[in-house]
């Protein structure tokens, strides 16, 4: 599902990803762990496609098959809408939009039907037991509803695979239990997989597999 090799990543004089290695497999849930600064969510963007990696030699990054690195801005934005999800801690909903219309949002993005996305969307708020909640605005639900409807909508187009930016970091602690075992169901029930950088050890040691970076690399896991 995911190979990278070799990825760096510079901010000026700051080596941020000193050659990062990794391989995650379909329907598989990677947990990424460390201190503030290891390096993580400047990794997790990278695999997400919403940065791009230094251009060392021997570096590649291929996601579903797919040769990331030799993708044009325009390639990648495509395939970033179809073929990836993305969870963020703060949920980055519209306030002005209701559930529904939020989660439908990627999928009108890569030109799906209309009545086609709606009920897919609506079908998704059921299945992660919104469907009293999907004519709501995000002001009117609860965290832990903001938060499922971001799932809902990181679901839309099928992708092939989430990330998740401490997903559960805004959460209470029962609504972060009902998230992180959500994850599970998911990748039971849909194959979905998952890459999440987290604080949260409890969900990190729930993960197939958890990965710990320090200083720009991972030093156990890979």
């Amino acid at each position: 599902m995911i190979q990278a090799r070799n990825i760096h990543k510079n901010y000026d004089k700051l080596h941020v990803l000193k050659g990062v290695n990794l391989s995650i497999q379909p329907g598989e849930i990677v947990s990424i762990v460390g201190a503030s600064g290891a390096g993580k969510t400047t990794l997790l963007q990278i695999l997400g496609t919403l940065d791009r990696p230094g251009k060392e030699s021997g570096s590649s990054l291929t996601i579903n098959g797919a040769d990331i690195l030799k993708m044009s801005d325009k390639e990648l934005s495509k395939f970033r809408n179809t073929q990836l999800g993305f969870i963020f801690q703060f949920h980055q909903l519209l306030p002005e939009f209701t559930a529904l219309e939020n989660v439908c949002i990627p999928a009108y993005i890569a030109k799906k039907p209309k009545a086609a996305t709606e009920a897919e969307a609506k079908r998704l708020l059921e299945y992660l037991g919104l469907g009293h909640r999907m004519d709501h605005k995000p002001g009117e639900l609860s965290g832990g509803e903001q938060q499922r409807v971001a799932v809902a909508r990181a679901l839309i187009n099928k992708p092939a695979v989430i990330f998740a930016d401490e997903p559960s970091g805004n959460l209470d602690t029962a609504s972060a239990e009902n998230l992180h075992q959500l994850f599970f169901t998911l990748r039971d029930e849909l194959k979905q997989t998952f890459v999440i950088v987290t604080h949260n050890m409890e969900l990190a040691n729930m993960a197939d597999r958890k990965l710990v970076m320090s200083d720009g690399n991972i030093v156990t896991g890979e």
